[in-house]
């Protein structure tokens, strides 16, 4: 008997991509996955390799606020897939979680691996086929996907079809950008992808910091951008400039900064858990003979990279009068001039317009064509809220490719 149910090729096997098969087969349609590279969800695998953050425990208003500009569209794709349903998606392949101190939800074994494995186990139980090192090339004049495999190039006809293929960073794990002319052939806008969660450089450091600090992680530390909330954390010196998780946090202010202004100056407090007037009374207590590094460290702790970051970009006369210095180490100013390349950034910022989007996350102007994960225009801070819109948009485009798939077999 002929099989009548709908054929739907999905181009990407990222969290967004698996996602969408999973819905799509327990939707009755016969789903068929292609991803470039020799395995799938090699871009998730390394994520975890520091220990797996799925998602974050926080409550709904300060998690969404995570999204920046494109809070509402994103709202949207949570609004039944937020972080407790995921969570609950993880226990249901057998996977236990725990929120850590931060808030940030991880599997229990802290591994991603095991996650993978469970969920491409029930995919291919539901009848999903994995089809890996083969590449979307795009369309031929008749509509049908242009599939480069191992033994040359192939057609591949599908009722509809989802792209998840990632935004621009780590462009060897598959995110290489590549679909960006595609699309734009075909009359799709697509806003320029950029560099986020990434370090930025600074204009130079001097021989002495590279010499001693280059990769020293500073901490404690907290942030604030003009007059913004501070957040507190930590970085990493490089040797171009600053990394790590509280540099990744003000990423996408500081790249849009970077790019009206040509800088983008934040304020370093050294010491986040001492309020201004004890730090400048610590600083007045006679020296006598000791240095002032010996003071600094004596009085507040304050020594190697920390004390060498407060040597680089504090003035000389900052440090002949207490009550400046203070000033200074409760607000330290490191003025920022790039962002490190794309392809080194955790994520990327740009992609598929939302206005280019139906609710369903159909492109307005190619009917039956899907988009959904990073490669949309959104992005969000680490902590758990990239793979958490990831999973969320994926089941959102599959739904929406079943409702659109129904509606045209009724029309024929």
């Amino acid at each position: 008997m002929k099989n009548t149910s709908p054929f739907v090729a999905i181009i990407g096997g990222g969290p967004a991509g698996l996602m969408a098969a999973e819905v799509l087969a327990k939707g009755g349609a016969r789903v068929e996955l292609f991803d470039a590279m020799p395995s799938v969800g090699r871009k998730f695998l390394l994520a975890g390799v520091g220990g797996m953050n799925i998602t974050h425990s926080e409550a709904k208003a300060p998690f969404l606020g995570r999204y920046g500009a494109r809070r509402d569209e994103v709202a949207a794709l949570l609004e039944d897939f937020g972080s407790e349903e995921l969570r609950q998606w993880i226990h249901d392949l057998g996977i236990d979680t725990f929120v850590g101190s931060s808030g940030r939800v991880f599997p229990t074994d802290m591994k991603a691996a095991p996650l993978l494995r469970a969920w491409l186990k029930r995919l291919r139980e539901q009848g999903v086929l994995i089809h890996t090192r083969q590449r979307w090339l795009g369309w031929d004049d008749q509509g049908a996907l242009r599939i480069a495999t191992p033994n040359g190039e192939t057609l591949l006809a599908a009722d509809a079809c989802l792209l998840a293929l990632g935004g621009g960073s780590w462009a060897r794990l598959g995110s290489d950008g590549a679909w960006v002319p595609l699309l734009e052939n075909r009359g799709i806008r697509i806003a320029p992808l950029e560099p986020s969660n990434c370090g930025f450089d600074v204009a130079g450091w001097s021989p002495l910091l590279l010499e001693k600090f280059a990769g020293a992680p500073i901490k404690p530390v907290a942030i604030r951008l003009d007059d913004g909330v501070p957040r507190q954390g930590e970085f990493v010196l490089t040797a171009t400039g600053v990394e790590g998780s509280l540099i990744y946090a003000f990423s996408a202010a500081i790249r849009e900064r970077i790019k009206a202004t040509g800088s983008a100056t934040v304020h370093l407090d050294l010491l986040p858990n001492q309020p201004l007037d004890k730090v400048a009374k610590a600083l007045a207590r006679p020296r006598g003979s000791r240095s002032m590094a010996k003071h600094l460290h004596g009085q507040l702790g304050i020594d190697g990279a920390r004390a060498g970051l407060l040597r680089e970009l504090a003035a000389k006369d900052d440090f002949l009068d207490p009550a400046r210095l203070a000033a200074v180490i409760k607000s330290l100013p490191l003025t920022l001039v790039r962002a490190r390349p794309l392809d080194e950034a955790i994520s990327s910022a740009g992609g598929v317009p939302f206005e280019a989007l139906d609710d369903g996350l159909m492109l307005k102007d190619l009917p039956g064509v899907f988009c959904a994960g990073e490669m949309l225009d959104w992005e969000a801070p680490t902590g758990g809220y990239l793979l958490t819109a990831c999973f969320a948009s994926g089941r959102i485009a599959a739904r929406g490719m079943l409702h659109w798939l129904s509606l045209q077999r009724q029309l024929t």
